[in-house]
């Protein structure tokens, strides 16, 4: 049986998302608006999502379930969708830099 990790859309953003409109396709989320909260064994996200209905904190829109090997799926008024975390681009400072050109030089000893 899966065990699910729980983040939390973290109330700052959870305003946000409840007026936000419906899209269908995969929801892209940023990992600064949520924070890991426990896990949950269930044999899907609507079980897990039962299973916590009655806890001191059942599970809310915009909150995340993630399975092992990281699918995620988020919680929306229409069930349970599909999700993917959208990490920043990381830059090297390298991104100006020309091009190298010509073959490559031997390493000097």
């Amino acid at each position: 049986m899966p065990v699910y990790r729980i983040f939390r859309l973290k109330d700052s953003q959870r305003g946000r998302f409840r007026s936000a409109p419906h899209t269908s396709g995969v929801t892209n989320v940023k990992p600064k608006d949520y924070s890991e909260e426990g896990t949950a064994e269930a044999p899907s996200p609507y079980a897990a999502w039962h299973q916590l209905k009655e806890s001191e904190r059942p599970l809310e829109l915009g909150d995340l379930l993630e399975r092992p090997g990281g699918e995620l799926r988020i919680c929306k008024y229409v069930g349970f969708e599909e999700a993917r975390w959208v990490l920043p681009d990381v830059e090297t400072g390298f991104e100006s830099s020309p091009a190298a050109v010509g073959p490559p030089q031997p390493a000097a000893c």
